[in-house]
Order: C-alpha cells, then structure tokens, then sequence
C-alpha cells in the first residue's frame, strides 16, 4: 500500500514538498529569464547562479548545528516564511527596474541587488533542505526509505521541473514579476502544510559549542570512508554540472533558438528523466544491489554533456537532459537512503550539512566557472563554441569521477 495512504506525516510532507518545488520550478526559469532581461554578460548572469549557491559552501555547516539543536519542523516552516518575505523583495525590485532590457551601466546595479536576494533565499533553502532530510527517518521505517525518497524526488521532479517551468514561461510573457508573485504563494502554503505535520519528539542534545558539535560530526564522516567518498564525488560531479547548467540559458536561447516556454518545455524534458527515475530506480537498486546502481550513474553522467556540447537540435538536447536527471535519481536513490541508515539521528544534521559542504558547496563555484570559462574563450573561439566549452570541461570532470568511482569506491 502507498506512504501517502497509510502515513499522515509523510503524506503531509510529501504536499509541502510539493507546493515548494512548484515555486521552485517557476524560479529555475523566472530567476536567469529576468537575468538575461537585465543583462547578456556571461560573467553578471553566473554570479546571480553563484550568489544563489553560495550558502551551500559557507553555510552548509552552521545549518546542520542548527538542524540538530532545534525542532526541524518549525526549522523548515520558518524558512519557507522567511523565502515568502525575500520573494516580495524580488517583486520590488522588478517593479523599481526602469525599463527590461537595460543598458549595461544599470545591468550591473540590478544584477548585484538580484545576487543579494538569490543569496539570502539560498540560505534559507540550506535550512530547509537539511532540516527535510534529516527529519524523514522520523517519519518514514528505515525498510521504506528507498520508496519515500523515490516519491519525494518525483513529485519535486514533477512540480519543480514538468510543471513549474512552463508556468513559469507563461507568467513571465504576462508580467515580469507575476512568477515571482506565484512563488510566494507556494513559500505561503508549503510553511502552513508543514505546520500542519507531527513529529515525534526528539531529545534535546546536549549542546557544546558550536566548532565542537562540528567537530564530533567531522570525526563520525572520517571514520566512514565511503561517505567521505559519496561527499568528495558529489562534489566535483555538482561542480562540472553547474558549469553547464549556467550557461544553459544562454545556450538554449542563442545555440537551439528557443523562447522562454521552448526553455519550459526543454526542463520538462529532463524533469521527464526524473519522474521516471522515482519509480523505476528504487527496482534497479533492489535488482543491482547499491554498488553496481552507483556505477552505473556514474558511467551515465559524462553522457548528456557531450551530447549537448556537440548538438544544436533542442529535442536531442531535450533527451540529454532526460538521461542526466534519469542518472541523478538513481545516484540520490542510493547515497540518500545510505545515509538516512548508516548515521546516527543525533549526528545526521550535522554529518549530512559537512556532506553537502562538500557536495553542493561546489555549485556556486562551478556556476562562476562556467560564466569565466565563455567570457574567457569567447574573444578567441567565438560566441558559440564558448558556450559549449562548458559541456566539454564538465565532462571530462564527470568522467573522472566515473573512473575513480569504479576503481575505489565500495560500500559496505
């Protein structure tokens, strides 16, 4: 029988995941739309992508102290308030913009208080991501932990990706500001339905010091090679990513020609991948074991960016997306769920805040490359093959990590 039949809690978080993730999926268009409205520069539009990542590096730590020390359902109800207030401020400063598209002198003004806003909602959504993640075990049997990931991923995939985009597409071409107006609302209802969930109590921790709470969970990830791994792998793998997702925008509107709702529908595509990914991926792990679904992720992830790299056909970049969320999935299937058993309740905000340290804390680095790396070739090799540069350099990264992934990676 289904989680959502049988389990109130669960069926409650699953629906603010929801509500989030079709706010955020109206970002993951609206945010480099308004972007590129505001300025074409390579360099301006991968800071708002860096800008929007960096918490993940400076403050993924911190958030897990906080993860562990306080109650993590009114954590995440907080947050999403908190992203409710910064939306409206987002809302602002578009109606205060003169004029879209703006000259180059008040592009960079623009895009400078755009990256404060982008940086302040990405330290409220480090607190919730970590909070919802740490809080599922309380919810969820450790036996089912495959199937609520497996579901939570596809209805964010669904939300975030198939529907938010094109709505995204939609309300931009109406009002500017209108998918940012959306957005509020969906902060607004995601805190209220998770308002509505109950957890079990948890025991409060002792509290130390804060450098040593991250200490004792420093030292439980060093004693657990393979998390160490997962953490270290992730992180080079996000950062050949973003290079590429960066400057996507940019490639789909001036490399495969497409509009803001042909850029919707090219997120569905991917986003498609994901979907799939949530139902059939939990199988591929109970018929390959954990090991051989992470290699096979792993030979999987060079794939999309090569394709992309060689092609100017939006379908055939469509389906490379596809491959790229489908490999995603079954990655997240794995290492999330391994994570969820293997660490203690009362180290796993903090063990999974110095994971994501290492594994999303490269994202905002790679988003700035990405920009670096067409704004630097550009001069030399031309607008489009910059573009692709990217793709080329992420791959080769990702391929590395494929390599080392199948020579020295084992999980126990």
């Amino acid at each position: 029988m289904s989680l959502l039949v049988v389990n109130r809690n669960f069926r409650l978080m699953f629906s603010a995941s929801a509500v989030s993730n079709l706010g955020d999926g109206i970002s993951a268009l609206a945010f480099p739309w308004l972007a590129t409205l505001i300025t074409r520069d390579p360099l301006l539009i991968s800071l708002v992508a860096f800008a929007t990542r960096l918490p993940w590096l400076l403050f993924a730590i911190p958030a897990g102290v906080i993860t562990d020390r306080f109650d993590r359902r009114r954590l995440m109800v907080q947050a999403d308030a908190f992203r409710l207030l910064l939306t409206t401020g987002i809302i602002g400063l578009i109606l205060s913009f003169p004029a879209l598209p703006m000259g180059q002198g008040d592009a960079t003004t623009y895009i400078l208080a755009l990256s404060g806003l982008a940086f302040f909602l990405g330290m409220a959504e480090v607190v919730r991501d970590n909070a919802a993640q740490t809080a599922l075990p309380s919810v969820i049997p450790a036996a089912d932990l495959e199937r609520a990931n497996g579901q939570l991923w596809s209805v964010e995939l669904i939300m975030g990706s198939f529907l938010g985009p094109p709505l995204a597409g939609v309300l931009i071409a109406w009002a500017v500001p209108a998918p940012f107006l959306m957005n509020a609302v969906t902060f607004g209802l995601a805190a209220w339905v998770m308002w509505c969930v109950a957890m079990p109590v948890r025991v409060a921790p002792l509290r130390q010091r804060v450098w040593a709470e991250v200490i004792e969970g420093a030292r439980w990830m060093l004693a657990h090679r393979a998390i160490l791994q997962l953490a270290v792998m992730l992180g080079v793998l996000n950062a050949a990513s973003f290079m590429a997702v960066t400057v996507l925008i940019l490639v789909s509107q001036e490399v495969l020609g497409l509009s803001a709702a042909g850029y919707g529908l090219l997120l569905i595509a991917g986003a498609a991948g994901g979907v799939l990914g949530g139902m059939v991926c939990p199988k591929i792990v109970d018929l390959l074991g954990r090991q051989r679904s992470l290699h096979l992720a792993l030979l999987m992830f060079p794939v999309p960016l090569v394709v992309i790299a060689l092609t100017s056909d939006p379908i055939i970049a469509g389906m490379a997306l596809f491959l790229e969320t489908f490999a995603s999935l079954l990655w997240n299937v794995v290492t999330v769920s391994y994570r969820q058993r293997l660490i203690p309740d009362g180290l796993l905000g903090r063990v999974n805040s110095i994971y994501r340290f290492f594994g999303w804390g490269m994202m905002p680095l790679g988003a700035l490359l990405g920009g670096v790396l067409v704004a630097w070739a550009e001069p030399g090799l031309g607008r489009e093959a910059a573009l692709r540069l990217p793709y080329w350099v992420g791959a080769v990264g990702m391929a590395g990590v494929a390599g080392y992934g199948l020579m020295r990676l084992r999980l126990t």
